[in-house]
């Protein structure tokens, strides 16, 4: 699992051209939106993708999003029930 986090936050970094922010900068219970990382609707159509991707996983309902888009550690869990 912690494999899987560290893979994640190395994708968000890449993905949404986060420039200033490296892999130590983000912890695994940081929210990713709002007050902690300060990712935005567009980050998180990117985040969807990446899951699709890379994951194999689909959201079918997008307001389930936002739980899992909320941390490292949410998204890590998700993926590691749904991975195809």
């Amino acid at each position: 699992m912690e494999n899987l986090k560290a893979t994640l936050k190395e994708q968000i970094i890449e993905r949404l051209n986060l420039e200033d922010i490296s892999v130590s900068d983000i912890n695994d219970d940081t929210a990713l939106f709002g007050e902690g990382l300060g990712l935005d609707s567009i980050d998180a159509l990117e985040l969807i993708v990446l899951m699709e991707n890379d994951y194999g996983i689909e959201l079918a309902n997008p307001e389930e999003g936002k739980e899992i888009f909320s941390t490292i550690n949410s998204m890590a869990d998700y993926i590691s029930k749904n991975k195809k």
